[in-house]
């Protein structure tokens, strides 16, 4: 062994350096197809991928100080024959972009018409929109009119899905107008909405997880033709990307709590 080592430091510096360099965690890696089978198992290999360096999150350095954080970063054209993972991202930047869709349309500081345009009212053909049955308009400043009068027979269905909105709305009726007083700005409105914006974002974050639920289980499909180790690598692509988007949904709840608190 201490002839072993003699010898390695007899190297030149430069092949030691590319010794050093060929070994790299799991983790900076990505795939490329290799047009052979081995045991019924489509193979892939291993090869280096220039790494990534990005900061920690608090609670990556309470796991350990001192770790730097790898990313994964698998071409989808090389796995596309197991799953879609553009697909799949797809799916995760919708959730995000509706819940941006729903912030800038419901939990507004002052409520506007367009606040109850798309408030589903269940009728006897399904949920419609409230702006499909019923003229909005402002009266005022502090009041919005509801005309219900192309659909009188949904007046009671409409009341009921403004008051069950979330919008901390009291909707009053004569005949088939709507009347819905708008609330004032208080402090207690204020901290109503954010709570609402909270579970918004919940909600968000219950559609990301059937998004990445169904990813995994159409991946596990393939788990008879696809070796263990592709399986894992892709898992964990899938699980970043759910990571990443989590992480953008609580930056916009961050940007609209701190814009509803004033």
């Amino acid at each position: 062994m201490a002839l072993g080592l003699k010898c390695f430091r007899m190297f030149h510096p430069a092949f030691r350096n590319y010794l050093a360099a060929s070994i790299k965690p799991v983790s900076e890696v990505t795939l490329k197809t290799v047009h052979e089978r081995q045991h019924g198992h489509r193979q892939y290999v291993a090869y280096s991928a220039v790494p990534v360096r990005h900061f920690a999150t608090k609670k990556a350095k309470a796991k350990g100080k001192g770790h730097s954080q790898t990313r994964l970063n698998i071409n989808a054209a090389l796995v596309e024959d197991i799953i879609n993972l553009e697909e799949v991202n797809e799916e995760m930047k919708s959730v995000i972009e509706a819940l941006k869709d729903n912030f800038n349309k419901t939990l507004n500081i002052r409520t506007s018409p367009g606040s109850l345009d798309k408030i589903a009212v269940v009728t006897a053909d399904g949920k419609l929109a409230l702006n499909q049955i019923g003229q909005i308009s402002m009266k005022s400043p502090q009041l919005i009119l509801v005309n219900m009068a192309s659909f009188p027979e949904c007046t009671a269905a409409a009341v009921k899905a403004i008051r069950e909105s979330g919008m901390n709305l009291n909707p009053e009726v004569e005949g088939t107008l709507i009347r819905v007083p708008i609330p004032q700005v208080t402090r207690e409105h204020r901290e109503m909405l954010v709570k609402l914006a909270k579970q918004n974002t919940n909600k968000a974050k219950d559609s990301l997880r059937k998004v990445r639920t169904n990813a995994m289980n159409k991946l596990k499909k393939s788990k008879d033709t696809v070796s263990e180790d592709t399986i894992r690598l892709v898992e964990k692509q899938i699980s970043q990307m759910a990571d990443d988007t989590v992480a953008e949904l609580d930056r916009h709840l961050a940007v609209k709590t701190k814009e509803l608190l004033g």
